[in-house]
């Protein structure tokens, strides 16, 4: 019980001190998906259901991609 209260209340305080990037990045996140629902529907020609699913599913794809390469690059640059 007691972890419990200590994740939310570390979560309040995480957006309390980052409020405005969260809102920034949700509203992004959105327009993310409404651009890549629109572009595979209108370029490539699939049901909206497909599009849906690859405008969520790619962006999660990317993001491990990216914290993967983040994390071998680090390990290969030495920092100054």
């Amino acid at each position: 019980m007691q972890l419990s209260i200590n994740v939310f209340k570390y979560l309040e305080n995480l957006y309390k001190e980052n409020r405005g990037s969260i809102l920034r990045t949700i509203v992004y996140t959105i327009g993310h998906f409404a651009i890549a629902i629109t572009v595979l529907m209108l370029i490539a020609d699939v049901a909206f259901m497909i599009a849906l699913t690859d405008a969520i599913v790619e962006p999660i794809a990317n993001s491990v991609w990216y914290f993967i390469l983040d994390k071998w690059w680090a390990s290969k640059v030495k920092s100054t």
